[in-house]
Formats: structure tokens, sequence, C-alpha cells
């Protein structure tokens, strides 16, 4: 395995970040333990999740299974660089007026209690708002991971789903109190979802953020399994699916070229994007994620890269010159 720093953090992590969100849904627990069990054995140190994953009345049992894990002891928490984020409805009626999705410092400090106790730890290495709330004032928010950080129960703080221009307020306002700031952003890109390169990776890269990519495989879209898409799926991607069959067949053909699959080709992709920290790798099985793990091994050339970029263009680099001169 591969490691690289989390930003400007003194953090080192795996390339690749272990997600979790399937975990409890999909996944049941003893196959988690499992996929766990083989991320540490091969490496990966990052794990992700989230305190809503489980989704709905089962909000929370995703955090609950790495707590879990977690108990089974073997210095399993002490290898694992653990990140959790909060922003949506933990459906907890003594939040009262304070439910529904958002952030504050209310917030925070109740998920975030929640979240240790369900992890059976007592500190979490990244702590990540997962979308941004441009209701609340920085003071506010700011103020509210300083009180966690002085006591010990979180190292660092993420964004996830902000814009570039709430990057640049959030590191400006942590400047001008002192703090850290920002170490890394959580963000929706891979080969068919390139926007981040206008303005969200350049922000991250000069203000010292180390960008998590969210859905590597666009929802299995990169994944090879889409051409072979079944009556299953709903009218809307069979419909998304025809429109990208031209490039989703080029990008099969690139990745037989190369010897790989095309799952394992979009990630490989996304390491070679400077602004990358380590894409999620959100498995439902050992099976996929042992797979996933080719993706460190796999060097694209210039050439591989250039041919990436003309089957899945992007916006022409970053904002203004990719439209303007």
């Amino acid at each position: 395995m591969q490691y690289t720093k989390l930003g400007r953090s003194g953090l080192n992590v795996s390339r690749l970040c272990l997600g979790t969100m399937n975990f409890g849904v999909d996944t049941s627990q003893e196959e988690a333990f499992k996929i766990m069990d083989a991320a540490l054995d091969a490496g990966i140190n990052f794990f992700d999740t989230a305190n809503i994953y489980g989704w709905g009345e089962n909000a929370g049992r995703t955090e609950e299974i790495l707590g879990n894990w977690f108990a089974l002891g073997g210095g399993r928490r002490e290898k694992t660089v653990l990140a959790t984020k909060f922003y949506g409805d933990m459906s907890d009626k003594n939040d009262g007026p304070n439910s529904g999705a958002g952030l504050s410092a209310y917030k925070l400090r109740r998920h975030l209690e929640g979240s240790l106790r369900r992890l059976q730890t007592d500190h979490i290495e990244l702590y990540q708002m997962h979308h941004v709330d441009r209701s609340v004032s920085w003071e506010e928010l700011w103020g509210g991971f300083e009180i966690a950080q002085q006591q010990g129960k979180i190292g660092y703080v993420g964004s996830s789903n902000f814009a570039g221009w709430d990057i640049a307020v959030a590191q400006g306002e942590a400047k001008a109190r002192g703090h850290l700031g920002l170490v890394s952003e959580q963000h929706k890109y891979n080969l068919l979802c390139r926007l981040p390169e206008l303005e969200v990776l350049p922000a991250s890269q000069a203000l010292g953020l180390g960008v998590i990519p969210w859905s590597p495989l666009d929802g299995g879209m990169l994944g090879g399994n889409a051409l072979k898409a079944t009556g299953r799926r709903s009218a809307g991607n069979q419909e998304r699916i025809e429109k990208l069959r031209p490039q989703l067949e080029a990008f099969a053909q690139l990745a037989a070229e190369l010897g790989s699959s095309e799952d394992v080709v979009a990630l490989a992709w996304l390491l070679h994007q400077p602004a990358v920290t380590s894409p999620i790798i959100g498995c439902r099985t050992l099976e996929q994620f042992e797979k996933s793990l080719l993706a460190v091994e796999l060097k694209l050339d210039e050439a591989t890269l250039q041919r990436l970029d003309e089957i899945f263009p992007g916006p022409g680099g970053a904002a203004p010159k990719a439209y303007a001169w």
C-alpha cells in the first residue's frame, strides 16, 4: 500500500480509503468484519463512515458495526485512521426543534457524542461536515470544533460537498482564528463527473486540503456492469446507459487493452490526479474489496491518460481559463 499526507496535516493515510456506507445495509456485520480485517492486512488504515449510514430508522447502524469491530481488540482501533461525518437528521426525538439536517455547534456536540458512543471510541481522527450549511456562521462552527479538539475528541476537521468558495471562506475564517482549518474535502469526483476540476480541486490544492473522492465509479456506471444492465435497473438509469454507451464501450476496450477492468482503471485514474488523497472504495463484498486493491498497482502513462480525457472530457481545466481567456 502507498501512503500520503492528508492535506497539509502531518497525518499519513493510505491511498485508498475504505468506505463503509454499505455495512448494515447490503453488507452483513460478519462480511463487514472480513472486509475491515482484509483492509488492515492490505495496509489500508483510512476508514470513512457517517452517522446517518444505515439510513432512516437504522441510522447509526454502520457506526455500530465499526464499534463492534473495534471492540474485538487486536489493535484494530489503534491501526485505524477513523473518519466520520455529521449533518443529516438522526431522527432523535430529544433534538426537538433542532432536528433535521444542518450544521450548528449544538449538532456538532450532540452528534459527535453519539458517534463516539456507537463507535466505542473516545476520539475520531477526522470529523467531517457532510454537507455545507450556509445559514450557520463560521464563528459558531470553528468555535465548536475548537472545543472538541481541545477535549481530545477529534483530531482534524474536514468538509464534504463544499463549493470552492465555501472552502476559501472556511479557510480564511480559520486563519483569522489561528486555526489549522480544513484538511480535506470529500467530493463527488470521477471520470463521468469532472466539474470539480473547475473550482473545488484548485481551491483544495491552493488551501491545503486533500480531496477524498466519493462515488469513484459513479454509482457503478464505471464498474463494467452498466453495459450488462438487467431489467432491475430503473428506466432513468437505462436511458443514461444508452446515452453513454459509446463512451462506456470505448472505456471497456481501453481497460481490456491494459489487461485490467473498468473499475480498476477508474480508481487508478483518480490516483493519478494531483489533488486526490484517497478515493473511497465502497465495496459490498470481500471480493469487490480485493479487486479494488489492484488500482494502486496500475500505472497509467501519459498516452493512456490522454485517451481517457478523450473518452471522458473534463471541463477544460480550472476556471476561468476553462471557458475564458
